[in-house]
């Protein structure tokens, strides 16, 4: 094994007290009963004065959206309050699933979508909004949104958007070397990558790609090669088999090896646990795309400097064999804790944000596309949606074929420095571990994470 010190041992020996301490602060257990604790809690608006609490992870411009629309609910209900927990998604989950644990959590949360299933597979843990569907307009979501939000016979969330990854690229870069279009296909981006590398230096690729991303890029290869799920969405049984797995191995491999990919061990040496859109190589140009939420678009393109932020371009999805590989999942949703003292209130509060003109109008795309049909018209008449995230998901919703199990993010496999994917993407990068090794040790994850292989 390689004697270089890798992300996920750092991180792993960083985030193991942090997330003791905050679990003994909130005297958390592993069982929750806030599902009881509720069992007596009215439905119906309260005549009085109402104290709501509501949580969310995004950036600064997220922040400030979700603030300003709290704001303008606030006004509209004098007697209602509602006050804001938010950070960026760095730990967050760990704090929200030590709150879960603990049942004191916020009353209205902002949550991915595998949390219904990690957190309250019994619906001990959120509210079924089909208790208060006075209050929300279920009719502006299509079924197939609402359908993934519904869990253990529960509406247990609404969607707030639809998303998936796409490249975008600089064509700044690109340009420099002499590339006019972007890459479309496999042999396009082996292609680019020579030439990048022979006119440019060999500090310049293609791509970065962290050990979450390296997983996605890889199950869209084999979904496009083999036109079949990752795994079954219901029972998270994985439908590849070995070989299967050990050939999207290779792949990835290649990808690095061809100079596609930054190896892990640059990237880290240059810029630690930073994220790529801080990176001084994406900053000024040296990798020259990503493979990234289709919300993320403004994000990356506002990184870059001003040498390079003109080239910054939408891609398309890449079609690696005879099928549309990639998966679309919805990318947050809101849900009503069981604890929650005043639920009416709370549904009130996420109609206001999701479907009425006035929270649509300024939450826009901060979340993504709207996936409330009135929320998404209010946010268009508004000029609230940006056009590059617009341009993004309507690519990702047009090709992307696949579903995706609710294991697939589970936080043990896609955890940060610290999950399996990272771990597996190290020992391919570090030691150059065989595919065969790499498979055994992705799939000892995945089976301890809850999937059957």
């Amino acid at each position: 094994m390689s004697k270089l010190i890798t992300r996920h041992q750092f991180l792993k020996a960083a985030g193991a007290a942090g997330a003791a301490g905050l679990l003994a602060a909130c005297g958390g257990s592993s069982t929750s009963t806030t599902a009881a604790s509720s069992a007596a809690v009215s439905t119906a608006p309260a005549d009085g004065e109402v104290s709501l609490s509501m949580s969310w992870w995004g950036g600064e411009s997220r922040h400030e959206a979700y603030q300003k629309a709290i704001a303008a609910f606030m006004e509209e209900h004098s007697n209602i309050t509602v006050n804001p927990t938010f950070s960026a998604w760095t730990r967050w989950e760990d704090t929200m699933s030590t709150k879960f644990a603990g049942g004191v959590a916020e009353d209205v949360c902002q949550v991915n979508w595998n949390w219904l299933y990690k957190y309250s597979a019994n619906a001990q843990t959120f509210l079924d909004l089909n208790s208060v569907s006075d209050y929300i307009d279920f009719s502006q979501w299509d079924e197939g949104p609402m359908n993934a939000c519904f869990v253990a016979d529960a509406q247990q969330a609404v969607p707030v958007s639809m998303t998936g990854r796409i490249f975008y690229w600089n064509m700044t870069t690109f340009q420099k070397a002499g590339i006019t279009e972007y890459p479309k296909t496999l042999e396009d981006l082996y292609a680019a990558a020579e030439t990048v590398q022979a006119q440019l230096g060999d500090d310049y690729y293609l791509l970065y790609l962290t050990g979450y991303d390296r997983m996605i890029l890889m199950v869209s290869y084999l979904e496009s090669m083999y036109g079949k799920d990752w795994a079954d969405p219901a029972t998270s049984t994985l439908n590849y088999t070995r070989e299967e797995v050990a050939e999207g191995m290779d792949f990835i491999r290649s990808l690095v090896d061809r100079h596609v990919v930054m190896p892990l061990p640059v990237y880290y040496g240059n810029n630690g646990s930073s994220s790529a859109s801080q990176s001084s190589e994406w900053i000024t140009g040296k990798i020259a795309g990503i493979l990234e939420w289709d919300s993320a678009a403004t994000k990356y393109r506002d990184a870059l400097d001003t040498d390079n932020r003109d080239g910054f371009t939408v891609g398309d999805e890449i079609k690696f064999g005879d099928y549309n590989g990639g998966f679309t999942k919805v990318s947050m949703g809101l849900a009503i804790t069981q604890t929650c003292q005043h639920p009416a209130e709370a549904a009130m509060l996420i109609n206001f944000l999701l479907n009425e003109d006035t929270g649509a109008s300024i939450m826009g795309s901060e979340c993504g596309i709207p996936a409330s049909k009135a929320g998404l018209a209010y946010a268009e008449a508004a000029g609230a949606i940006d056009p590059l995230v617009e341009e993004s998901n309507a690519r990702v919703m047009d090709f992307c074929a696949f579903q995706l199990d609710p294991l697939f993010e589970d936080d043990t496999l896609k955890a940060e420095g610290t999950g399996v994917y990272q771990q597996v993407f190290d020992t391919m990068d570090y030691d150059n571990a065989p595919s065969s090794d790499l498979v055994e040790l992705l799939l000892d994850g995945m089976q301890a994470a809850g999937y059957t292989v």
